[in-house]
């Protein structure tokens, strides 16, 4: 049955609390879903690199150094694109962005396939990383700013976990594709390019946020795309005013109370400036410890005597185990709020760090390895939960961009440092090392705000 919901007299609703009193939709789940599956081909596309330096440190007899190049430049162009890609977001579009990462990352990924040398190799990961870079910030924020209030953690954890599927994905082309033969890697590189035929996907049938059309005064959009969600409820509405945008009151729309727009907050404004550095110290923490770690793992693990493939095949079960890390987050996100939940997962990735570093057989590396899959996917689905509903809407795509970029610094040190580590204390000291930056990460979430169930426009 139809329901009707009508202004009873009082101030009619804003779209953004309209869409926020909806239950979980038809929609919302194509919107999850597709935006899921661009965030899984980024994944995907993160992960092969690791396989990929496997590979050529035997058949390019290539250094550390040179690997620790390889995967950093793709981390400079991600550090470079979260930012931009944000402050596009806020000017063009979440969906329009979105589109546009997807079809620089596939291209470049495919093209990069073609490489006959290091330079040719760093160069193509650094134009990937651009891409790369700036959608997951991007894709966050469209989804988090269609989620309902109540449930809006656990819809982004949700989003957060196709990373999993796509680092499977990853493994599995690195199990299955790279060993067959010298030119694997290259064929592995082509399927990354699928991304680029993906794009077009995105940019016909997902929806544009609701938030950003209103910002950018495309009320007639905006309320269609309401209407769209709500018939996918069974509910009908009495319509918005146009004059009412989602970061302004009600009463608003009578222009006797209007003072005229209000420029928008600046990251490091006095109201903004603690959770900003919070989030930014947990974000780096975070990106050291997670790109460090599992960008070497393949190359790790062969270096202390397993076969290339048989190192392939532990990495992919040590991955499926994000998987059950990104559930359970997902249900205590709205039942321990965001705070505890980011803080136990980042604490328990800091323990698992030190039982890998330190693991001397095999049964003992896949159980550390897998409890450290566990709680650090389980620490990123809540970090991406919480970063784009800690700023306004006016800033919220440069806001969650900008603290992506901050994190992508450590992401290009991580992978530099991890050779000169081991050479001073071997595999041990460099998840001792690890295990420091998720405490820090731990620490900086004291900074952050808990907005469990609050409207992101409150």
């Amino acid at each position: 049955m139809t329901q009707t919901r009508s202004a009873g007299g009082r101030s009619p609703q804003t779209r953004s609390q309209r869409l926020d009193s909806l239950p979980f939709t038809a929609e919302h789940r194509r919107l999850v879903v597709g935006s899921g599956t661009g965030w899984a081909l980024d994944a995907m596309d993160v992960g092969l690199i690791s396989f990929v330096m496997a590979s050529l440190a035997v058949q390019w007899g290539l250094t550390d150094t040179e690997l620790s190049w390889i995967a950093s430049t793709g981390f400079v162009g991600m550090a470079l694109g979260a930012s931009l890609g944000g402050l596009l977001a806020d000017r063009f579009g979440r969906r329009q962005v979105f589109a546009l990462t997807l079809l620089v990352y596939g291209t470049a990924t495919g093209a990069s396939a073609l490489s006959a040398s290091v330079g040719m190799l760093v160069v193509a990961r650094l134009v990937v990383g651009l891409g790369l870079g700036a959608e997951l910030p991007v894709a966050s924020t469209l989804v988090s700013e269609f989620a309902p209030a109540r449930i809006r953690g656990r819809v982004v954890v949700v989003l957060e976990a196709f990373w999993a599927v796509g680092w499977l994905l990853a493994a599995l082309i690195g199990f299955l594709v790279i060993p067959l033969s010298d030119d694997g890697w290259r064929w592995a590189l082509a399927l990354g390019a699928v991304p680029a035929v993906y794009s077009v996907v995105v940019r016909r049938t997902l929806p544009e946020s609701v938030r950003f059309l209103e910002s950018v005064g495309r009320h007639d959009e905006a309320e269609k795309t309401v209407l769209r969600f709500e018939a996918s409820a069974g509910v009908t509405a009495q319509p918005t005013d146009p004059r009412v945008s989602p970061d302004t009151p009600p009463d608003a729309a009578d222009p006797g109370h209007g003072t005229g727009p209000v420029a928008p907050p600046r990251l490091w404004s006095p109201s903004l400036r603690r959770r900003t550095a919070s989030l930014w110290t947990v974000w780096f923490g975070v990106s050291f410890a997670y790109y460090g770690a599992f960008i070497w793992l393949p190359t790790l693990l062969h270096a202390s005597g397993f076969s290339l493939v048989r190192s392939f095949g532990y990495t992919l079960v040590i991955t499926a185990a994000q998987l059950p890390g990104y559930a359970v987050a997902a249900v205590l996100i709205e039942r321990w709020g965001r705070r505890q939940t980011l803080a136990t997962f980042l604490s328990g990735s800091a323990v698992s760090a030190i039982l890998f570093g330190t693991a001397d057989s095999t049964v003992a590396i896949l159980a550390a390895g897998m409890l450290l899959s566990f709680f650090n996917l389980g620490a990123w689905g809540a970090l991406y939960a919480v970063t784009p509903e800690i700023y306004p809407t006016s800033i919220r795509g440069r806001g969650a961009g900008s603290a992506a970029a901050f994190g992508r610094i450590a992401s290009i040190v991580a992978p530099l440092c991890v050779p000169f580590l081991r050479d001073a204390g071997g595999t041990q000291v460099v998840f001792v090392v690890f295990a420091a930056a998720f405490v820090v990460a731990a620490l900086g979430v004291l900074g952050i705000p808990d907005r469990r169930g609050r409207p992101l426009d409150e």
